[in-house]
């Protein structure tokens, strides 16, 4: 079963992110902010990682940087799913090193199918 790792520090996002991706057949490990990301992508080496951009700490553009520089996780693929929606951050997103930049709000099959398109 394919393993998604969720960041999200909202905990009605990562609720809803994780119910969607249950319900698409995928299995979920979740992180409520980028360093205990980190240490889960390394540990558990799941087959994606959806993560949120706006977190304390460190955000996820540079949790994308740190993911793509660690051998254990640098060909892991990266779904940003951000409230941010400006092209520049789309672009910005990509240049860090994420595969797919969807925007809040999203629906299920927009989800399930930029995951689909990362690990399949």
């Amino acid at each position: 079963m394919t393993t998604v790792l969720v960041v999200e520090d909202t905990l009605s996002e990562l609720k809803l992110i994780s119910n969607y991706l249950q319900e698409s057949g995928y299995n979920v490990i979740v992180a409520t902010d980028a360093n205990e990301a980190l240490n889960k992508a390394v540990n558990h080496k799941p087959d994606a990682v959806v993560t949120d951009v706006v977190m304390p700490g460190m955000s996820g553009f540079e949790l994308c940087r740190k993911l793509k520089k660690h051998p254990a996780t640098e060909q892991m693929p990266i779904i940003i799913c951000s409230s941010k929606t400006e092209e520049i951050d789309r672009f910005w997103g990509i240049k860090q090193g994420a595969s797919v930049y969807i925007t809040k709000p999203f629906t299920k099959e927009q989800l399930a199918h930029a995951v689909k398109s990362v690990v399949a």
